[in-house]
């Protein structure tokens, strides 16, 4: 019997490789020889979830490769030793990520910072169409907070055709930086190679000041409900975090803390050369680092891997990132 069995299972395995034989003779060769195309596309850079009766989505603008030599306040090794720990290849450039927020409290649509459009190159300048693609339209928006009136914020303001990108929409500027960053004064006394950053900036907001529809705020004001105005300036003088809290949840929108997770993590005294006040922004990281931490603060950033929400933990002398979990949208969490 067992010898018969084992006979039959030869049979039957030599029957299926004739049979499989015989089926690819049918197969037409062109069906065959053709590859599929790969499709070089990819998907819409916005991310959803909830903060208490908030909804956040994350809009991802696009990337820029940063020289890893204009961070300091660390050895170039331990700064090198960092990015590869995190298989980071610096020899183009460090690969970072512009982030904006928008927000919708139930009331109010918001907008916190509008990304770089096309002031800083292709890779960049996909706010809007991400907006678009998340199931809202610019012209819903109706207020934008900046956090600070670098380009790569505020440069998003604007349409192609140099028109207020958001039409219904007031910008909320920090007085401070207001102050310095559309002065023509500081414009005129600053080095040659930032004058363009002034001008880029002023260049973004002007049809909203045409139009009456900017607005210069103080440190302490309380804009929106369950919007609060964080001061964590040094990295321009009048930067600017928001504190998202609504029911028992807070996330805190802090702009350009971080620019690179990899370092800066590890070893919050490295600093980046963009920093107005080196000191000042060093003092402002230390602090919102350790209350992030303390408080187990949903984050979110504009210079975080995509979509820039996650928490920060302590980590030995200094802190880690952990990142958000891709799911569902969620307001137990």
């Amino acid at each position: 019997m067992a010898l018969s069995l084992s006979l039959a299972r030869q049979t039957l395995r030599a029957a299926a490789v004739i049979s499989c034989t015989a089926f690819a003779a049918l197969i037409p060769l062109s069906a065959s020889a053709a590859p599929v195309a790969m499709q070089q596309t990819q998907v819409p850079g916005y991310y959803r979830m909830a903060v208490g009766d908030f909804e956040v989505t994350a809009l991802y603008d696009g990337y820029i490769d940063l020289d890893k030599k204009i961070l300091s306040g660390a050895s170039a090794e331990d700064i090198q030793s960092l990015l590869t720990k995190m298989f980071i290849d610096s020899s183009n450039g460090v690969q970072t990520a512009v982030n904006a927020y928008l927000i919708n409290t139930g009331t109010n649509l918001l907008l916190i910072d509008t990304g770089a459009a096309k002031c800083f190159g292709s890779t960049l300048g996909m706010v809007q169409s991400n907006l678009k693609a998340s199931g809202y339209s610019p012209e819903q928006v109706d207020s934008v907070l900046l956090t600070h009136l670098h380009p790569d914020h505020a440069c998003g303001l604007l349409s192609a055709d140099g028109k207020a990108a958001y039409p219904n929409a007031t910008v909320y500027v920090p007085q401070a930086d207001a102050d310095f960053w559309l002065s023509d004064k500081a414009a005129s006394q600053a080095p040659q190679a930032s004058r363009g950053m002034f001008k880029m900036s002023q260049q973004s907001v002007a049809p909203y000041i045409a139009q009456q529809r900017l607005k210069r705020y103080s440190p302490d004001s309380q804009l929106f409900a369950g919007v609060s105005v964080i001061a964590s300036n040094g990295h321009t003088p009048g930067h600017s975090s928001y504190l998202l809290s609504s029911k028992n949840q807070s996330m805190l929108v802090w702009g350009d803390i971080v620019h690179s997770y990899a370092v800066q993590f590890a070893k919050p005294e490295v600093v980046i050369e963009f920093d107005t006040d080196s000191a000042k922004a060093l003092e402002a990281r230390k602090k919102l680092f350790a209350e992030a931490a303390r408080d187990k603060l949903w984050v979110a950033g504009a210079h975080l891997p995509f979509p820039g929400i996650g928490h920060v933990r302590t980590e030995g002398s200094g802190y880690a990132w952990v990142p958000v979990e891709f799911g569902p949208i969620r307001s137990d969490r």
